[in-house]
């Protein structure tokens, strides 16, 4: 599919009008979207710092492709684990209670304008996002999405027009790139990833275990009676349709 240049020269063109003094801190993810604002970024020729937070429990192939690609961008490391904030949360992360990000990925950029490589026809929460916004937690940050309006063809078109490297996962049937069982995945996806990755796997199961030990070392009831049940409630989707639905999750607090 062909790239149309019109996009190429609007984004490039966006990214120099709404440049900072300080410059731009690049949000990088190692995902398709990412690499190919990245590349936008490059080409502009504007000042930049590019930024990869350390979830711990990306890919190993998204991570080995970030460190032979793109040694220059600064790898940043939280002060946290998702499987300490299991245990610290009492629960795993959901699709509407994403933790996760908050302490994993958001943290960086604050009095920043952060560019990324968001798109609307990513999702539905994400078609009504704005190409500029400010932050909503603390408005410390303001945001630019450069290729905000450009589809996943415009993507590939760009990738091998442009013949930017990209990780070996998508030539696997991966669509998208991101935290190993991700609750904003589908559960066929998760459960993919979770034979994919059979190591991050059992990493939950302990984090699982050591939940509802802590749960119950707290006095606090739960109706789980392993780790593997809390796995399955999570994979399943269960949790999330019970919390869309406004129902009471499957724990409760004395």
């Amino acid at each position: 599919m062909l790239f149309g240049k019109e996009k190429d020269a609007i984004a490039i063109e966006r990214i120099k009008t709404f440049e900072p003094t300080d410059g731009y801190y690049v949000a990088f993810s190692g995902g398709k979207d990412s690499i190919v604002v990245l590349d936008l970024v490059k080409r502009a020729g504007v000042k930049y710092d590019a930024h990869y937070h350390i979830t711990g429990i990306d890919p190993p192939e998204l991570v080995h492709f970030i460190k032979r690609q793109h040694p220059e961008v600064e790898r940043v490391r939280p002060n946290t684990t998702m499987f300490a904030e299991i245990i610290k949360q009492g629960c795993p992360p959901l699709r509407r209670q994403r933790w996760c990000c908050v302490q994993l990925k958001e943290g960086g950029g604050a009095g920043r304008r952060v560019i990324t490589g968001i798109r609307k026809a990513e999702s539905s929460q994400r078609s009504k996002r704005r190409m500029n916004e400010t932050c909503m937690k603390g408005g410390t940050k303001t945001f630019l999405h450069p290729i905000i309006d450009w589809t996943d063809g415009d993507i590939w078109g760009y990738i091998r027009q442009r013949k930017v490297p990209y990780c070996k996962l998508y030539d696997e049937g991966f669509t998208r790139l991101g935290c190993i069982m991700c609750p904003m995945a589908t559960e066929r996806q998760r459960r993919k990833e979770a034979a994919r990755w059979p190591g991050y796997y059992r990493l939950y199961l302990r984090a699982f275990e050591r939940m509802l030990k802590a749960r119950a070392d707290a006095g606090k009831v739960t109706t789980w009676q392993s780790a593997e049940e809390v796995m399955e409630w999570w994979l399943s989707g269960v949790s999330q349709r019970k919390e869309i639905d406004g129902q009471v999750m499957m724990f409760t607090d004395n």
